[in-house]
């Protein structure tokens, strides 16, 4: 789906196209696993599993992280481990065929690369505590929710856009 420009730097997608693409990834994975999409989940287990590593009593008795393991079972058996290693791969596949592979960060021209990197992990570090108190990250609120017509997940989106549109007025000297 990407076109090379006359520079032979790779064009983007049509976010229409894009859009049409990602619902068909969601139907399919309704059709397949009975489930939708999400990453909040993956990320749980994983960090859950290195826990219970460290502290097994506790990882067992936690009340976020204990159910997920059982005798005999692996936490990193579930669908949504296998979902989030299929992402990364295909990610990482699309960035290597589309020769877009590249270690950079970008930044605006009066940010420095440090700043830029202190503000995405305090990003994500709150997108990460938000994603438990919204039981549930972005992709899986706003994609799999959504596409349930979900009420919380319509409100939980439209506080994510008002939040965003609120902080660009502050932070817009990172980009311009």
């Amino acid at each position: 789906m990407t076109e090379q420009k006359s520079t032979g730097e790779a064009k983007d997608w049509n976010p229409y196209v894009a859009g049409i693409a990602l619902g068909c990834v969601l139907l399919t994975s309704f059709v397949i696993t009975g489930k939708g999409l999400g990453a909040s989940g993956a990320v749980n287990r994983v960090v859950g599993t290195a826990l219970h590593a460290m502290s097994p009593t506790w990882a067992e008795d936690n009340k976020l992280i204990g159910s997920f393991f059982v005798p005999g079972v692996s936490p990193l058996d579930s669908w949504i481990v296998y979902l989030a290693v299929g992402v990364l791969l295909g990610g990482a596949l699309a960035v290597v065929t589309g020769r877009r592979f590249r270690f950079e960060t970008v930044h605006g021209p009066r940010v420095g690369s440090a700043t830029r990197l202190v503000l995405a992990f305090i990003g994500g570090a709150l997108s990460g505590v938000a994603a438990q108190v919204a039981r549930g990250c972005t992709s899986g609120q706003a994609l799999t929710g959504g596409a349930q017509l979900a009420l919380g997940s319509w409100v939980f989106m439209f506080a994510v856009f008002g939040a965003a549109y609120g902080l660009a007025w502050f932070l817009r000297k990172q980009w311009i």
